[in-house]
């Protein structure tokens, strides 16, 4: 089922996510349906706070991106993204491994926003798949910045917040706009 995806304004956007004891029926069914969510929107990523459930969940699947490459290691070895997508991480943790990069960031709860973010390059990154089973790997660009992205909505972190203050301000109209309209959405 196509979830609603919550725009900027939504206090869910907000809220840090509960860690997921268990893979129960209810979080397989929200994985399901993050995923359904995502590949409708054309999205590389989403957090469950987009759609309005605070807990430690986002999906990821960065097939469709072929303009931005990603690189993945696995027990130190090269692997093949395409191989471990659509991605479910269940209580993510990162560690930053590269130097920061510049590049663009788009995100699904701000419809025709972008902008440039910094982001380590590469990171490694601990979680639980969809089976609630451990799971470690390393990864690198698109990837590690669709990762990290994901994991920043798990903790109430919008990408906005890691905008410079001149890029913030050249985006001021627009998220003004987008946070009134949602607003207004919720009346």
């Amino acid at each position: 089922m196509v979830l609603t995806i919550e725009k900027y304004g939504a206090p869910a956007l907000r809220q840090k996510g509960a860690r997921i004891e268990s893979v129960t029926p209810a979080i397989r069914k929200l994985i399901a349906d993050m995923l359904e969510t995502m590949h409708a929107h054309k999205g590389i990523g989403l957090g469950a706070q987009q759609v309005g459930v605070p807990v430690q969940l986002a999906v990821i699947d960065v097939c469709g991106a072929t303009d931005r490459p990603s690189s993945l290691e696995l027990n130190g070895a090269p692997a093949d993204v395409s191989q471990f997508m659509p991605l479910v991480l269940i209580n993510p943790q990162i560690t930053p491994v590269g130097a920061p990069v510049t590049g663009p960031e788009g995100c699904l709860s701000f419809p025709e926003i972008y902008a440039d973010i910094s982001r380590p390059e590469v990171v490694d990154v601990t979680a639980l798949n969809a089976q609630g089973e451990p799971i470690r790997f390393r990864c690198g660009g698109l990837l590690a910045r669709a990762v990290q992205h994901e994991t920043d909505h798990l903790h109430g972190i919008l990408f906005i917040d890691r905008m410079t203050t001149e890029v913030k301000a050249q985006l001021r109209p627009d998220l003004d706009l987008l946070r009134a309209e949602t607003k207004a959405g919720e009346k």
